[in-house]
């Protein structure tokens, strides 16, 4: 459900969301601004994000079209004075780059003016390009950025995917929740650096063999593979398959009570090991963040301990170079 944005503000706060996650700050509100934007500039945010999700693109590309907009636009409608009939458009701020319009600095070649200044339709021309760039969800955000629009400054788009992540969050109504990082506390750096992999994933889509240290292939992740990109960054090489990832920790774990966030929690069809089909991160609390199944995404699964399929699974849980405090 998206956010209604209405209102404005002088000066918008700057509360910041989560590192790597796609969530807005906890207490943010959007009539007094999010990320240092103001309810205007929210509101056409709103737009792309909402376009996005009518044309199937996944909140990565929605984090991607926004920091592009950030960067061209600072998310506002821009009108050129070198473009009589942009002037006559409604728009927020007057520019004069060329013949560039509207919240990406389109130029004539995308399309009419009127197209280029409507902030769906605009959003619509940039998924296009964007999501027919081979291997778009495995780049940088700069690169994505910048494979669509081709600036004369590439590196400028890094500095707003922090900020678009937080106003994707909002535009999405998803809030953050627990400590800076993933929303979720771990015991240890170590512990904390695989979640927050794991957990800047959320909305890839599920992709059988899909994933590696590098992040999603072939359009996103298995279950398998997300382990595989969550523990490369502690230098901890996971088989990309499950019942090698239950070989190669042992011993198992398999009260619940001594599983820690940072774990993988392993599941079976007959409780052996030959049976194992299904992993997960355990985050604490009966949670776990994994890429489910053909047609869904990577998130968050709630009170695993207590659902009846994966306490049925449940085989045990190993670790894996993530010390015990």
């Amino acid at each position: 459900m998206l956010l209604v944005l209405v209102g404005s503000a002088e000066e918008a706060n700057a509360a910041p969301g989560m590192p790597g996650i796609i969530c807005a700050p906890r207490g943010g509100d959007p009539a007094t601004g999010i990320a240092g934007f103001a309810a205007p500039q929210l509101a056409n945010a709103a737009a792309i994000v909402a376009t996005g999700a009518e044309m199937g693109a996944p909140p990565r590309a929605q984090v991607i079209a926004v920091a592009t907009s950030m960067q061209e636009a600072s998310l506002s409608i821009y009108a050129n004075s070198t473009v009589p009939e942009s002037m006559t458009v409604p728009h927020e701020r007057v520019g004069n780059d060329h013949d560039s319009v509207g919240l990406f600095q389109q130029r004539a070649s995308w399309g009419t003016v009127q197209e280029r200044m409507d902030p769906r339709t605009s959003a619509r021309l940039f998924y296009e390009r964007l999501l027919t760039t081979p291997g778009w969800e495995s780049m940088p955000l700069t690169e994505a950025a910048q494979s669509v629009q081709v600036s004369a400054l590439p590196d400028a788009y890094a500095q707003w995917e922090e900020p678009a992540n937080a106003v994707v969050g909002a535009a999405s109504g998803v809030v953050c929740t627990g400590t800076p990082g993933s929303g979720v506390l771990a015991p240890n750096p170590q512990a904390q650096i695989v979640i927050d992999r794991a957990m800047g994933q959320q909305g890839q889509p599920y992709v059988w063999a899909g994933g590696n240290a590098d992040g999603p292939t072939m359009g996103g992740f298995d279950c398998s593979g997300l382990m595989v990109y969550a523990f490369a960054g502690i230098g901890v090489g996971v088989p990309h398959q499950t019942q090698a990832i239950w070989a190669a920790f042992q011993p198992a774990i398999t009260d619940p009570a001594q599983i820690q966030p940072g774990d993988m929690v392993l599941f079976s069809s007959n409780g052996r090991p030959n049976g194992i089909h299904h992993v997960g991160l355990y985050l604490g609390e009966g949670r776990m963040v994994h890429a489910p199944e053909t047609g869904d995404v990577v998130k968050v699964a709630d009170d695993i301990w207590n659902a009846p399929f994966w306490k049925r699974e449940f085989i045990g849980a190993v670790r894996a170079g993530v010390p015990t405090p």
